[in-house]
């Protein structure tokens, strides 16, 4: 389980990054690169980073309206994976090879399968079976029981001790991100002033794609099973394409108002997703982000101040 958080493709100002959490660390992805950092059992910090430019600028697709939304979730799912491995085997001290590109894609499809059966498929399935003949009814449960069903998921992940550090770290993460885009000295005091609930994090966009869900399935209505399953798994890339334009309009036009009701209900959810981190977590979300930044990047925050000397040995170049 990763806690999927900001999203540098849809960019606020130039200087915005993304990220999220993984174990016992953070991943962040900036405009040039992305870079994963985690606390090791000896207590000492690793980093790594990967030169990766815009998605927009490697491939003509990702300009296009309602693919480029899809084309962006795999590229963060993928480096969310790599991270994930990585960060799995430095957290426990263990030393194996990374998972490969075959690895990563099964991967990447069994998470498909489970998201869709979960989210889209069980909703549809019990409301057709207990609505009767209703289509008001049909499309209320079906709504309503998937809306429960996401927020139960969240709720019950954070029962586990391993999430609830993964949820620290992800508001660690949040925390270094509200700093560096507030032109703020990147110290520990500095960033634990924040807050761990970030507009742009990627469980709004989970919200948002589960609400349109919902619109679009409605509007599609009641159909034979067969008819009715595989609307709702063609329909998710079709929900993830429209959801990420929402955000990427509502980022640059959709002024200040229309922005915050849309970040709202998102950010009363990371009250479940995030947590108070402790300061080392935050030193470790400190150390992701420069790694991740172009070197002209790093010199600013470094003339910025506070930098501790843990995350300045021990970011990746």
């Amino acid at each position: 389980m990763t806690a999927e958080s900001t999203d540098p493709q849809i960019p606020s100002d130039p200087l915005s990054v993304g990220g999220q959490a993984v174990l016992e660390g953070v991943m962040m992805r900036a405009p040039s690169g992305w870079a994963v950092a985690v606390r090791k059992p000896d207590g000492t910090i690793e980093a790594q980073r990967h030169d990766l430019p815009k998605l927009s600028s490697r491939s003509r697709w990702a300009r296009v309206p309602f693919v480029r939304g899809i084309l962006v979730l795999g590229e963060s799912l993928t480096l969310g994976f790599r991270a994930l491995s990585w960060s799995a085997q430095k957290s426990v001290g263990e030393e194996e090879k990374e998972l490969s590109k075959l690895e990563i894609a099964g991967s990447m499809l069994l998470a498909f399968v489970l998201f869709a059966g979960l989210f889209i498929v069980a909703p549809a399935a019990i409301a057709n079976a207990v609505s009767g003949e209703s289509e008001v009814v049909f499309a209320t449960l079906e709504a309503v029981i998937r809306i429960v069903i996401f927020i139960a998921y969240i709720w019950a992940l954070g029962r586990s001790k391993e999430i609830a550090r993964v949820f620290q770290y992800h508001g660690a993460e949040h925390m270094a991100i509200h700093a560096f885009e507030s032109g703020e000295p990147l110290s520990v005091e500095s960033v634990e002033r924040y807050d761990p609930e970030h507009p742009r994090c990627g469980t709004s966009f989970l919200l948002l794609v589960i609400v349109i869900s919902i619109v679009l399935f409605t509007i599609v209505g009641r159909a034979d099973w067969f008819v009715l399953i595989l609307s709702r798994v063609i329909g998710i890339p079709l929900v993830a394409g429209i959801s990420y334009e929402i955000l990427k309009w509502s980022g640059t036009n959709g002024g200040e108002w229309f922005a915050g009701l849309l970040a709202a209900p998102g950010l009363w959810l990371q009250k479940l997703t995030t947590a108070r981190p402790e300061q080392p977590m935050i030193e470790v979300a400190i150390t992701s982000l420069l790694s991740a930044l172009s070197d002209d990047l790093v010199d600013e925050v470094v003339e910025r101040g506070g930098l501790s000397q843990a995350a300045l040995d021990a970011y990746a170049r």
